[in-house]
């Protein structure tokens, strides 16, 4: 444990400010909002702007090389991570996708909930225990990580959660991953920018945003070239609540930006609004299309959504027969989508503007079977 107390202040970049030097080079960041990258001649600084308060700093991190000494000047304030990762702990199955779409599965030495991950490579892994399952990642297995030794933990921040409890107690740099707290798809990809600097390949993770980027300012095109102009509504109640994404969330934006007329786009936020089923009936009833995500061992079928719940039946995109699923238990939507909405897009766009042509086939949707 002393050698992380050495070479690592695990917590001494969250909450503090970071005045840049001037000798430092920003990196310009397009769609990020709470991201900034600095490159200086022996270190780079990347500055996490607080979501829940923007005018403040949810942490600050300073990547030093770990093959060269710590240089005497560092700012003070950061989080000192040494890098490249060998060896980190990564609790979410998005970021180990990214992490195996930019080539470095291999520095993957643990993962929390295990059960969550569909990257048969990675799940292989771990049952031949080269790769620590390190358990749940509200209640994760202390003793395995530090058995584990990692170089850093990738996790995702909360509001309100009051610190990490025993893990920010160990000694080892905590990367707070909040991406998902972006506003627009692109703006969560761009983070593989900041990925990619702590796992030694910045130049790849570069190249693969600017092909994402730009795939996706095509299809964004094509569809504000289409005549077609469809109504779409997602998802489903869960329990007696059915929770709709904002206007100004990933989602939202990558509906105005497939050019569909999402019903709840007028909902000022970025985050998930709850909703009754009535209320999402009385907005969406006439809907022209509805996109379903769920994870279950068989389709969904009209059917079973029927038998399901019986006010589905009332949505005119059921009576149509415009109901497009996606189960997630049989493609890797969430491992995917995050730093490739350029592949979401796709599918909404040829969803929401059947006349195109030339485009890949749908990726993760499919319409719906009667049985």
């Amino acid at each position: 444990m002393l050698g992380w107390a050495l070479s690592f202040s695990a917590c001494g970049g969250r909450g503090k400010a970071f005045l840049p030097l001037p000798e430092g080079d920003t990196l310009a960041l397009r769609h990020a909002e709470n991201l900034t990258l600095v490159d200086y001649p022996a270190y780079s600084v990347a500055v996490l702007r607080n979501p829940w308060d923007t005018a403040q700093t949810l942490h600050t991190y300073v990547l030093v090389p770990r093959d060269r000494p710590l240089p005497d000047n560092l700012p003070e304030g950061g989080t000192v991570v040494r890098v490249p990762l060998a060896k980190a702990l990564v609790y979410s199955s998005v970021h180990c996708g990214l992490l195996a779409d930019l080539g470095v599965a291999a520095s993957i030495g643990g993962v929390c909930d295990l059960r969550y991950i569909q990257l048969p490579a990675l799940t292989a892994a771990c049952e031949r225990g080269e790769v620590a399952d390190c358990g749940n990642s509200t209640n994760p297995d202390i003793e395995r990580i530090v058995a584990l030794h990692p170089d850093a933990i990738l996790l995702s921040p909360f509001q309100g959660s009051n610190g990490y409890g025993r893990i920010g107690q160990l000694g080892i740099p905590l990367v707070e991953c909040a991406d998902y707290l972006e506003t627009s798809a692109l703006g969560r990809a761009e983070w593989m920018r900041f990925y990619g600097r702590l796992f030694g390949v910045a130049g790849r993770a570069d190249s693969l945003f600017a092909a994402v980027e730009e795939r996706y300012r095509g299809l964004k095109l094509r569809a504000a070239l289409s005549s077609v102009s469809l109504s779409v509504f997602g998802d489903m109640k869960y329990g007696s609540t059915w929770y709709v994404p904002g206007g100004r969330s990933p989602m939202g934006q990558l509906y105005a930006d497939a050019c569909g007329r999402y019903v709840f786009a007028d909902q000022p936020t970025s985050g998930s609004v709850p909703l009754t089923f009535e209320a999402v009936l009385d907005r969406a009833r006439e809907a022209d299309v509805w996109l379903i995500k769920y994870h279950r061992e068989r389709d969904l079928t009209y059917e079973t959504l029927a038998e399901e719940y019986a006010g589905y039946a009332e949505f005119g995109a059921f009576r149509r027969r415009h109901v497009y699923g996606c189960n997630t238990a049989r493609v890797n939507f969430y491992e995917e989508t995050p730093f490739h909405p350029d592949y979401l897009l796709s599918d909404l766009v040829q969803i929401l503007h059947p006349e195109l042509g030339g485009l890949d086939g749908l990726r993760y949707f499919c319409k719906l079977n009667e049985e």
